[in-house]
């Protein structure tokens, strides 16, 4: 007999502890709301992997870091779904959606059906493998997902100080500079390649992006640019070298690939309204619905209209995840508006701290003294303010700069003098 409830979110991530969180403070009724996740544990931060999880000294460790802490609310443990009438299914696997009949497969041949289905199934790491890299499925290489990767990761530091201590970070980006980060405070000799010009192309000035380098290089990271890994090289099975395209070989007893991700969207093939190429993900409306009304999309997977600028976007950042898991929850509880969503991104490695707000379009105004570590920049489109960037930006500080991406003030003349003092007086 199939299992019925009335309303399902399918994804087991963050998305899923803050949906029922904002559920649970909607008052939203017990008995009528399931998550269906594959992992073995209830929904945690998954930022935590890539920073605290992985430090020799003092790392983190479940149950510390379950949903919604980083938030700012409460650890939500299994407890807290059952106290308050959330069935969390643990360990199930759905392998088949039927959104016309409103039904879910498990792996195990059991199905569950909904009113309402809300996805989050988020997104996985772009693999060696999809670009067809030789030697892409030997021992040693790693990407950074969820829990059991950290863990493996973790294992592979060990074996990788025992076999030479050399290790290869191939990205550029978020995961590539975090974990480049934690695997030089694990010891290692640390070597990263990518084939952008500087760190974070997408967002980092050039001189920006030249004080992160300059400061990775100061703790023994040694940085290749504008070059990518062509090949692995292998003996018995594990990994021993990365070959360049530029033909230089990097010996290598631990590769870890941060190369970007892919929406998990394939369950919903012909069923739903998707997006092929950049952004990817579930098409959805302003009220993050799909294109079944009764289906909603949240997290990773969901590409929604920006309200700023009208375009759809897909935000792959914890915050997102977080607000549009809400939105939903508040939306499928009756309260209907458009999801407004400001763009924000932030890092923490080492004793670096930065944060971005809104839009990185237009021209750049950069203030402060890079050469000191504080230092920050504003976007500047069409005479506005629609981005700000800071680092080591005190709580006041970084409020300032959000509070000026949000409300798109006139940039003045002098923007670069006043710097971020214009921010704190706005």
């Amino acid at each position: 007999m199939a299992k019925q409830y009335k309303h399902v979110v399918l994804g087991g991530g963050n998305a899923a502890g803050y949906f029922a969180r904002e559920w649970v403070a909607r008052n939203g009724a017990k008995g009528e709301l399931a998550i269906i996740g594959d992992e073995p544990y209830v929904s945690y931060e998954r930022p935590a992997l890539s920073k605290a999880y992985l430090f020799p000294e003092a790392p983190a460790r479940l149950p510390g870091f379950h949903s919604c802490v980083g938030g700012g609310g409460e650890r939500q443990l299994p407890e807290f779904y059952a106290q308050h009438g959330i069935d969390y299914l643990t360990n199930t696997k759905v392998t088949a959606v039927d959104v016309a009949t409103k039904q879910l497969t498990t792996a195990s041949g059991d199905s569950i059906t909904y009113d309402k289905l809300v996805v989050a199934t988020g997104a996985r790491p772009s693999t060696l493998v999809d670009f067809k890299t030789p030697g892409a499925d030997l021992k040693g290489v790693h990407y950074l997902r969820n829990v059991a990767d950290a863990d493996a990761l973790i294992a592979a530091i060990a074996d990788c100080k025992a076999a030479g201590g050399k290790a290869v970070a191939i990205g550029g980006g978020y995961i590539g500079l975090e974990c480049a980060a934690a695997l030089a405070l694990n010891g290692l000799d640390v070597t990263m390649v990518f084939p952008e010009d500087r760190f974070m192309a997408r967002l980092f000035t050039p001189d920006i992006a030249a004080f992160y380098e300059q400061f990775y290089a100061g703790k023994g990271i040694k940085i290749v640019k504008g070059d990518v890994v062509s090949s692995l090289e292998g003996a018995d099975g594990k990994v021993t070298a990365a070959v360049l395209k530029g033909g230089a070989k990097l010996e290598a007893n631990l590769v870890l690939v941060g190369v970007g991700a892919r929406p998990n969207t394939e369950l919903f093939a012909g069923q739903l309204e998707l997006l092929a190429g950049p952004p990817g993900g579930i098409k959805t409306d302003e009220h993050l619905r799909t294109s079944n009304p009764d289906v909603y999309a949240i997290g990773d997977v969901a590409a929604f209209p920006l309200k700023l600028t009208g375009v759809t976007t897909r935000q792959e950042h914890v915050t997102c995840c977080r607000q549009t898991a809400a939105h939903a929850a508040a939306e499928l509880l009756g309260e209907s508006k458009p999801f407004d969503y400001q763009p924000f991104f932030y890092s923490r490695v080492f004793n670096l701290s930065w944060q971005f707000y809104g839009l990185s379009e237009g021209e750049v105004v950069q203030f402060g003294d890079v050469s000191a570590g504080k230092f920050g920049a504003f976007w500047v489109q069409g005479g506005k303010v629609v981005g700000a960037f800071l680092e080591s930006g005190s709580p006041e500080e970084n409020a300032a700069i959000k509070k000026v991406a949000q409300a798109q003030p006139a940039a003045p003349a002098d923007l670069a003098q006043q710097g971020l003092a214009f921010a704190l007086a706005a």
